[in-house]
């Protein structure tokens, strides 16, 4: 990295760790927010339904909001700067949220639709973020402290699904519609990031990096390329963008199923919100160790383990499935698989694309992830009535063959 004379490199090292804790309190906020959309979104679409096989509208419909999103926010990030991008994502979400209150009241399945879409903005602030947080990052450190970033959203993640009971106590005080209490905590949850981000995102990381990259020996940067042109050209950027979307696609479709099949087969709602919460703890309790792997034994390594881990996960899922431990066991090993692939993948991704073209590039991928789920949560439902459980987690093998087959040959 370049130095300048008005921003030198422990200057740079100091605003790099105040960008990487504020960012880690705001993936604290901004998980509440998605573990409440995973853990209660499938449930009120069945109360206002009546249908389960619906039920994973809640995961596509927020993970489409998400896609939809992510590829303006990284836009409005290359031209505006983090600080703008990730406080637009949280203004969306609270307003989601309200959406969802207010669909919870009037039994509008149409209404909850736009909710969940706009709260999916949540989740494409939460992937931004970690991007945000290798703005600034040193080589050497660039998946530690992404992966910081991406741990901090085990509290808010890990709260998110349990907020069933407190959030219908609150929901009882002040008259809110049943089902709707955890969606207020979320709201209330994205205000304070968006004052967060307002405040201590100075000076902005992404024009930061920018500023000093302008100023060091390549005095003319090249005009930043398409992200589809740079998938094109750039093989190792590409096999990071697919497996982190078909990883994607794979922890959502076997989770978004689990609180309807766990309930189907009698589970307490607070097993179902204890087993949501512990898969994701697995997403993100461990990200600091797989980002401090990813910086020593490199992506490639790390993302292969953590298909072992989803095989792993999927064979539980067939075997167990009658279990609740079994489903408990599948869905921890879910996530750890899926956090070990989304920090090597992100780390490789931003490693491997020149820094003008990054946030592009990253925003495609956002898009490509959520997409990829969406898909997955998607088909996910007609697949669980067709052949249950069992049958969902022995189709998504096959997803994560392609990954291992990828990288081991080096597939494109």
């Amino acid at each position: 990295m370049t130095t300048t004379t008005t921003l030198d490199a422990a200057r740079v090292a100091r605003l790099q760790r105040r960008v990487v804790r504020a960012l880690s309190a705001g993936q604290v906020l901004g998980g509440v927010g998605a573990g409440a959309t995973i853990s209660l979104g499938p449930l009120l679409i069945v109360a206002i339904t009546g249908s389960e096989g619906l039920s994973g509208l809640a995961a596509t419909t927020g993970t489409l909001g998400a896609a939809m999103l992510a590829i303006p926010l990284a836009r409005l990030a290359q031209s505006r700067g983090r600080r703008v991008s990730l406080t637009t994502g949280a203004i969306l979400a609270a307003l989601g949220g309200l959406f969802v209150i207010a669909s919870a009241g009037t039994m509008s399945l149409p209404l909850l639709l736009v909710g969940l879409s706009l709260m999916g903005a949540a989740q494409a602030l939460n992937l931004q973020a970690r991007f945000a947080a290798a703005d600034l990052a040193a080589d050497r450190t660039r998946g530690r402290d992404l992966s910081l970033v991406v741990w901090s959203t085990t509290i808010g993640v890990v709260l998110g699904p349990n907020l069933f009971g407190p959030g219908e106590v609150l929901g009882t005080w002040f008259g809110l519609p049943e089902m709707s209490g955890g969606f207020a905590i979320s709201v209330a949850a994205q205000v304070v990031g968006i004052v967060l981000f307002l405040v201590f995102l100075r000076p902005d990381p992404l024009l930061t990096a920018a500023a000093i990259a302008a100023r060091g020996d390549d005095a003319v940067a090249p005009r930043p390329s398409g992200a589809l042109r740079v998938l094109r050209r750039n093989r190792v950027a590409l096999r990071a963008v697919v497996t982190i979307a078909l990883s994607h696609a794979v922890m959502i479709s076997l989770m978004s199923m689990t609180p309807v099949h766990m309930t189907g087969h009698g589970s307490a709602l607070a097993i179902v919100g204890l087993t949501v919460s512990l898969h994701m703890a697995g997403m993100y309790a461990l990200a600091p160790v797989f980002g401090w792997l990813t910086d020593r034994w490199g992506a490639r390594a790390v993302i292969l383990g953590g298909q072992v881990l989803s095989a792993l996960a999927l064979v539980a899922g067939v075997l167990g499935s009658l279990s609740e431990a079994g489903v408990i066991g599948a869905l921890i090993l879910l996530g750890l698989g899926w956090s070990a692939s989304t920090v090597a993948g992100s780390t490789l991704v931003t490693a491997s694309v020149a820094p003008a073209e990054r946030p592009r590039v990253q925003g495609a991928s956002d898009t490509l992830m959520n997409l990829a789920g969406a898909i997955g949560g998607a088909s996910a439902g007609p697949v669980l009535a067709a052949v249950g459980f069992q049958g969902l987690a022995a189709v998504l093998l096959v997803p994560v063959a392609i990954v291992v087959v990828m990288h081991l040959r080096r597939a494109f």
